[in-house]
């Protein structure tokens, strides 16, 4: 079922979300999170699809909001909100909000999404495309307790990625660390069945893949090496080479779909190695909503130690990524306290984003709190067999 709604406002919205379950005869909300999506008109498509896919293993209310541009002085003066409500069969398993924002209204979009939040329920964000540098300091990214970017989809990725380790604030995630989940997986796997001491690493993928680029960060900031990072043609990453004082441990993936797992002393072998769609990569990130202390540490290392015949080039990139953090840093300090806009909805139905975002709020400190009690320590890894294979790899 959907519903159009032309020049409205949030209270608006939540009423017809109300009509619109009471029709098709679903009035309780079984929804575990909201799914905020901000995105353009290019990609909303694909990225509704992928979010409504997801949707199947996390019932969710996804707001997905659309910034358009105006084309006159006096359309950029008027707010306007549009919106289309979607229920049932139209939505997955969850509810459907596409707010499209008009003139001065399209930056102010917190004040439009806060009163449509799921009352105590987690928010995440996700930018599929042109995600802000800092994006804890994004008004829509304040009020969530995870927020997901896809630096695979940015201009520079090599330079996002500097951006994303200066700016890195509990909770803040990436799809191209999503990406690399089964690698990291398979490779601890390895190493647990060949207790040795790994002395360098090399990762052979994509130039300029930012999976690649966290792998090999990842591999550097568990087994302590030096790690090479090497291109090839594709696709995605191809090949990891651990290099032992028993021989070489190597993970090649040269269509996409298969790898091949060698390791010194055993049989090759294949592996089921494909490349996930955005909906697979989503609903992983969806499943866990406290900070990623593993993202945090291995995006921390930064792409200026790895090894690359483009070396040059990519310390010239992360350069630039950090003065670009830095630029996005000043200008958020240069905001003014009073510049939060009211909202676009009812007082009454405010109440619920409230308590989401106070929720966040908490979150955040707390995780803050716990990062700092840790001591610097870090995380054992994404998977459970990651900690036996750095437990294998330094003896």
């Amino acid at each position: 079922m959907k519903i159009d709604l032309t020049e409205t406002t949030s209270s608006k919205i939540n009423a017809a979300l109300v009509q619109g379950r009471r029709a098709i005869g679903t009035p309780a909300v079984g929804m575990v999170l909201t799914l905020v999506i901000v995105t353009d008109e290019e990609n909303a498509y694909d990225a509704l699809k992928a979010a409504n896919d997801a949707s199947r293993e996390h019932p969710s209310r996804t707001l997905v909001v659309i910034k358009r541009a105006s084309r006159s002085p006096r359309d950029r003066a008027k707010a306007r909100l549009d919106a289309e409500v979607r229920v049932g069969a139209d939505a997955g398993t969850g509810e459907t909000v596409v707010l499209r924002l008009h003139g001065e209204v399209a930056a102010h979009a917190q004040s439009v999404v806060l009163p449509l939040l799921l009352p105590d329920a987690p928010v995440v964000v996700w930018w599929p495309v042109g995600s802000p540098l800092n994006p804890a300091a994004d008004p829509l990214g304040a009020l969530a307790q995870r927020r997901v970017t896809d630096t695979y989809a940015a201009e520079h990725p090599v330079r996002e990625l500097t951006a994303r380790a200066q700016s890195y604030t509990p909770g803040d995630t990436d799809l191209s660390w999503t990406r690399i989940t089964p690698w990291r997986s398979m490779l601890a796997a390895a190493l647990d069945q060949m207790p040795c001491e790994i002395v360098s690493a090399e990762v052979t993928g994509e130039e300029y893949n930012p999976s690649c680029e966290l792998l090999a960060m990842w591999l550097a900031d568990r087994l302590g090496v030096p790690v090479e990072r090497k291109g090839s043609q594709g696709p995605g990453l191809t090949s990891v080479r651990l290099e032992s004082t028993d021989g070489s441990i190597v993970l090649d993936r040269a269509d996409g779909a298969l790898a091949t797992l060698s390791i010194p002393g055993q049989p090759d072998r294949a592996v089921a190695l494909k490349r996930r769609d955005t909906a697979e990569l989503l609903a992983e990130e969806l499943r866990r909503l406290d900070p990623d202390d593993t993202y945090a540490s291995a995006v921390r290392i930064g792409v200026e130690g790895l090894g690359s015949p483009n070396k040059a080039a990519r310390d010239s990139a992360a350069a630039e990524g950090r003065e670009a953090a830095a630029e996005a840093a000043a200008a958020e300090a240069e905001r003014e306290p009073d510049e939060a806009p009211g909202s676009t909805g009812s007082t009454g139905s405010t109440g619920g984003g409230g308590k989401a975002a106070s929720k966040a709020s908490s979150t955040s400190n707390a995780s803050n709190d716990a990062s700092n009690a840790s001591g610097g320590k870090k995380a054992a890894g994404g998977e459970g067999s990651q900690g036996g294979g750095r437990k294998a790899a330094r003896k």
